[in-house]
């Protein structure tokens, strides 16, 4: 989608930097942005499987990948878009993996919770295999190691994401914003950054947009991910029993202001009888702090430097579509 996208002309847009505050919200502008490449961008969607005919089209263009037609670089450009969406697709399944140690009887019987797990590794190493399929059939050599080099960096995220210490009963991990940051470009921005990169190399373009690209979609990817975790801390939650990870961005920024030991005491007194968590609780102490207006700070810092790396390439609907993307993660109420 963003090598179609930016092929495209159309109005000019000024002021990237100010987009970061305000505008519509996220489905809005995704919205938008299929309009731009005339179609939705998921052949996933049941919709668009049943009811698009230009989607159906599209499916036809597919088949041009690996031959010679004149219509081959845009018919790649779509490829390589389902190929990005397939491999997250493909660990979002292995992450549905149950773990069988921690099951309780109330939680259903055992062999149903065993055969879902065969299945999600079965179902997600079937789509981490047609993407690998598919990307053959790119035939660019840069291409496939920009994207298996991605696979192996969410493969490295999601171990570190698993592999909390012992300290603590696990509830929390002893890390600061940098570590935090580096996990997150591994599970989160990897993918989609180089995903971005490999789309300016299909097209063609230079070293240097095509770094540019890469830089766009780490930033805008490590907004999105901030903008998500905030969301417990700045909504208004209709349940007080809403849980959050304690490893999200704002519980991290607070417990560097806070300091370890502090931390701890806060999570001791925020666990009732049987260790059972009061989120609620949790939440105020953490909203107290610092750690929410911090990550929303950095929020807006990785979305100016998403559209600061915009702003190299010229003015259209495209780079407007995308400025608004940014824009809809870094808006907050």
């Amino acid at each position: 989608m963003w090598g179609a996208l930016l092929r495209r002309g159309g109005r000019g847009v000024g002021g990237l930097r100010r987009l970061a505050s305000s505008g519509p919200p996220w489905s809005q502008v995704v919205s938008e942005a299929e309009k731009i490449v005339g179609y939705p961008t998921s052949f996933m969607s049941l919709r668009c499987l049943l009811s698009d005919e230009l989607s159906n089209i599209a499916m036809q263009v597919r088949k041009l990948v690996g031959t010679k037609h004149p219509l081959l670089d845009t018919a790649r450009q779509r490829s390589l878009a389902e190929i990005t969406e397939l491999i997250h697709t493909a660990f979002l399944v292995h992450r549905g993996i149950v773990n069988i140690g921690e099951l309780k009887s109330c939680d259903g019987p055992l062999k149903d919770m065993q055969f879902g797990n065969k299945m999600a590794v079965l179902s997600g190493d079937f789509l981490l295999a047609n993407a690998c399929t598919s990307l053959a059939q790119l035939q660019n050599t840069k291409v496939v190691e920009l994207i298996s080099s991605a696979i192996g960096d969410l493969v490295q995220g999601i171990y570190y994401e698993n592999s909390k210490s012992s300290e603590e009963n696990c509830l929390t991990d002893d890390i600061g914003i940098s570590t935090w940051k580096e996990q997150v470009y591994l599970s989160h921005s990897a993918l989609l950054a180089k995903s971005c990169q490999a789309a300016m190399e299909l097209a063609k373009h230079s070293a240097e947009i095509q770094d540019m690209a890469f830089q766009y979609g780490k930033h805008m990817s490590m907004s999105h991910k901030l903008h998500s975790d905030l969301q417990p801390f700045i909504k208004e939650c209709s349940s007080d029993t809403l849980s959050f990870s304690l490893n999200s961005a704002p519980v991290v920024l607070h417990q560097e202001f806070l300091g370890r030991e502090a931390w701890i005491k806060q999570i001791r007194e925020a666990q009732g009888k049987g260790n059972i968590m009061d989120y609620k609780k949790l939440r105020e102490a953490i909203k107290a702090g610092k750690g929410v207006t911090s990550a929303i700070d950095l929020c807006r810092c990785h979305g100016n430097r998403a559209l600061a790396a915009l702003e190299r390439f010229p003015p259209s609907e495209a780079r407007a579509a995308l400025a608004n993307i940014v824009c809809a993660v870094t808006r907050f109420p």
